[in-house]
């Protein structure tokens, strides 16, 4: 009988769920198992929706890992989420109550990897290819930063507008990975979300996406949030007062 949580990972805007595709392949070879399923864009409300279809197919205990804007997706969950048991945020948006991504994206300068974000005739943001690989995937080898291109996933402009309810990170225990070299969200917006969450954190020599570039790193994180998750069902102890061992 597998006792590992299951792990759900949340991809983001303009990537999709290949974007995991290195990470899933370190999680299942340690016998984790894994759903990356893709997620409409369409809405806040509908990749919520898509998450909470996904969750019900778990049998157990499960951690929730997103990057970018996927962090919007699983904070959403809110309170309402029974058998979420810890979140892992990779260069992701932890936002808490009232907040919304214009908003939070409007505080500062437009950074390289959104200074040429498109609309097209039906609402959705698209990045053009050489911001792509140059700025968004600034560390991952050009070939495979092209195919990322090529399948991204454009988000709906009006879930910039969305306010987050009570953040599920309020309740449930948090574990971060800061991209320090981040060229799409600021590494400082990343670790003060880490830190007004109380997330375990991590920071590592990253572009924004990590997961492609630093895939060891990021499935190290996410294991570190499943055995706490199990460590705390077999003594009780709060799961996020586990440490991440140094890598």
């Amino acid at each position: 009988m597998n006792l590992r949580p299951n792990i759900i990972l949340v991809h983001g805007a303009f990537a999709d769920g290949s974007s995991w595709s290195s990470v899933i392949e370190r999680l299942q070879a340690d016998g984790y198992h894994v759903a990356a399923p893709q997620f409409p864009m369409t809405a806040l409300a509908d990749d919520v929706a898509r998450l909470r279809q996904v969750l019900d197919l778990q049998d157990g205990p499960t951690v929730v890992a997103a990057h970018s804007y996927g962090g919007q997706i699983i904070t959403a969950l809110g309170t309402e989420a029974p058998n979420v048991a810890a979140l892992v945020y990779i260069a992701a948006f932890g936002l808490d109550q009232g907040e919304s991504l214009g908003a939070l994206l409007s505080q500062g300068p437009v950074t390289p990897a959104l200074a040429h974000l498109f609309t097209d005739k039906q609402g959705f943001g698209w990045l053009p290819e050489d911001d792509f690989v140059d700025h968004f995937a600034a560390d991952v080898d050009p070939v495979k930063a092209r195919v990322m291109y090529a399948v991204q996933q454009a988000l709906a402009t009006s879930a910039f507008a969305d306010p987050i309810d009570v953040p599920a990170w309020k309740t449930l225990p948090s574990w971060y990975l800061v991209a320090g070299d981040d060229q799409a969200l600021p590494p400082a917006a990343q670790r003060q979300f880490a830190s007004r969450m109380g997330a375990v954190t991590i920071e590592i020599s990253s572009s924004h996406v990590a997961m492609v570039s630093h895939p060891d790193e990021v499935a190290q994180l996410i294991e570190t949030a499943a055995e706490a998750v199990l460590a705390t069902s077999k003594t009780g102890s709060p799961a996020h007062d586990m440490t991440i061992p140094s890598s």
